[in-house]
């Protein structure tokens, strides 16, 4: 059985990621929650079957098979659960999910560095310029591909996809930080939140309790 260990629900927005991957595969897996950060982390990574990909998460085990990384974890489960529900069908198609999930991979560290994940949150929130950049440049991508390829679905490719999985964090951070977003970015934001997989995540962050004390804004 495939065993995922994630990091707080709370704040670890790869953790997100991988959970979500594991679960549009459709496979049976154990899930192992590693609180992230406290005096024991050193211990606690060892323990959980962190060490080969550096005491990061998300960390998936297939067997005595590691695969870290969220893109690697999404292209490992394609493979595994018969190429069929993580990727939308046509060349056009793919090369834009392929090119938007790589972009999000490396990019908008405005938006990441000033509003990291924290699901607690509900402010309202004025973007620095850099952060309004990333956020335009999200906002153009999200509408090219929910008007090329969304068709009648909710989601950016139609049916929800590898695309939507990397989002997905950057999704709750528009969210909670209350950052202004467009009309069409508001109705997709609504849509993932209302998915049933990430439903289950935020109850799953609903019950922890940890507070890390780096992922809190100021005043709050």
């Amino acid at each position: 059985m495939l065993k995922l260990i994630i990091g707080n629900k709370v704040y670890s927005s790869w953790s997100l990621r991988g959970w979500l991957a594991v679960k549009q595969s459709g496979l049976p897996f154990e899930e192992v929650v590693v609180s992230l950060y406290g005096d024991d982390w050193d211990a606690r990574r060892v323990e959980a079957d962190l060490a080969p990909s550096a005491g990061k998460v998300p960390m998936l085990w297939d067997d005595d098979i590691p695969v870290w990384d969220s893109l690697a974890i999404i292209d490992y489960l394609d493979a595994q659960s018969g190429g069929t529900k993580f990727w939308p069908v046509g060349r056009p198609a793919l090369a834009l999910a392929r090119s938007m999930c790589a972009e999000m991979h490396a990019g908008y560290t405005a938006l990441r560095s000033a509003h990291s994940m924290n699901l607690r949150l509900k402010l309202s929130c004025q973007p620095t310029p850099e952060v309004q950049a990333d956020i335009d440049r999200i906002m153009a991508l999200w509408e090219q591909a929910r008007t090329r390829f969304g068709g009648d679905g909710e989601f950016l490719f139609g049916a929800f996809s590898a695309v939507d999985i990397m989002f997905a964090p950057v999704v709750t951070r528009l969210h909670n930080y209350g950052l202004p977003v467009t009309t069409l970015g508001r109705a997709y934001i609504d849509a993932v939140n209302a998915h049933c997989f990430m439903e289950e995540w935020a109850e799953g962050a609903a019950q922890e309790d940890i507070v890390i004390p780096k992922f809190e804004p100021a005043g709050v």
